[in-house]
């Protein structure tokens, strides 16, 4: 969101810097945190639209055109997204936030700084305090606007509520996730139908996959916490698989799912 956002301010011709906590990704082998692929619908691919850059990110995503979901017993039904030729897209979102610093860093007027944590914020002088990463010095910056694009546990809106009146709320949902693989076929191929968001609902809980241009498809258990602590060894895994994700088990792959686990 912030590489995004420092694209459509820089064609306005405005002077930007991008202040990001974590390492370039760019140069990361691994990176830790949510990879949960995208599914990108219309209003993200206007945002690309309007840079020219959408042809670039569709180009490297699948199209799925509606959900196919996965009953207990196997069977499956076909949710179109909407009209014929009409579907969203899956995007790997390392590679989309990697495409996004590279198109801002070819601007000139743009200037990223990583390793860059903010640890304090005045609003009424748009004075940013910044800790960097292996040095002993602070970074001080001042804007004429601070856009906070530091998600769900944002520094800047705690900086602000410190500074002002700010009513503010939130609330946890019970659910967690964990990330599993289902590989390609030995040829490369994906194990399922591929334009489609595969999903098993189950009440509290589900799994969805998206496909990956390898062939793999990025499988996503969401799951109440109450259930993960339930899940301790590998019998109690297998058996919770086997009573609601049946059809899944010889596609991810028994040992695999134990381990991904």
């Amino acid at each position: 969101v912030g590489a995004l956002e420092s694209l459509f301010l820089a064609r306005l011709g405005y002077n930007v810097e991008v202040f990001e906590s974590r390492k370039d990704i760019r140069t990361e082998e691994h990176v830790a945190g949510r990879s949960i692929n995208l599914a990108l619908s219309t209003r993200g691919r206007a945002s690309l639209k309007a840079l020219g850059l959408e042809d670039e990110v569709v180009k490297h995503g699948i199209p799925m055109h509606g959900r196919m979901i996965h009953s207990c017993s196997g069977e499956k039904a076909f949710i179109p997204y909407g009209k014929k030729g009409q579907s969203i897209l899956s995007v790997d979102r390392r590679k989309l936030n990697e495409f996004l610093l590279t198109e801002a860093e070819k601007c000139s007027n743009v200037k990223l700084h990583f390793e860059h944590k903010l640890t304090r914020y005045s609003p009424n002088e748009n004075r940013l305090e910044f800790y960097v990463d292996g040095q002993d010095n602070e970074h001080i910056a001042t804007s004429d606007l601070v856009v906070g694009c530091d998600g769900a546990h944002s520094t800047v809106r705690r900086q602000i509520m410190r500074a002002s009146r700010v009513n503010y709320s939130q609330e946890f949902i019970p659910h967690g996730y964990k990330e599993l693989c289902m590989p390609p076929t030995a040829d490369g191929q994906h194990q399922m139908e591929t334009n489609y968001l595969h999903i098993w609902p189950r009440n509290e809980f589900m799994m969805i996959a998206l496909p990956n241009q390898d062939g793999s498809f990025t499988c996503t258990l969401f799951l109440p916490f109450s259930n993960f602590k339930s899940l301790t060894d590998e019998a109690s895994l297998v058996q919770f698989f086997e009573a609601h994700f049946a059809d899944a088990i010889p596609l991810i792959g028994r040992e695999r799912l134990v381990e991904d686990f």
